[in-house]
């Protein structure tokens, strides 16, 4: 798994957060994916690292900026099986 943070510029409020999540989901095979307005971040967790320019694209296309991207592989949380 791969966590992949956004920087997003512009989101104000709920419905922003709501329309970036959208967006994400239609255009890629996640896991989960929460944006957050107040830190004007998106976090994504999927199974394969996802294309930076295509994701600058479907951020540009909701009405934000773009601010930067991070990923790092997911680390699992819980119980260790053996």
């Amino acid at each position: 798994m791969i966590k992949t943070t956004v920087k997003v510029d512009g989101m104000m409020c709920n419905m922003c957060e709501a329309h970036v999540n959208e967006a994400i989901r239609n255009n890629f095979s996640v896991k989960s994916v929460k944006a957050d307005h107040n830190k004007g971040v998106c976090e994504i967790v999927s199974e394969e690292a996802l294309d930076e320019e295509k994701l600058k694209s479907v951020i540009a296309d909701t009405g934000y900026d773009f601010g930067g991207v991070t990923a790092e592989p997911q680390k699992k949380k819980g119980l260790f099986h053996w």
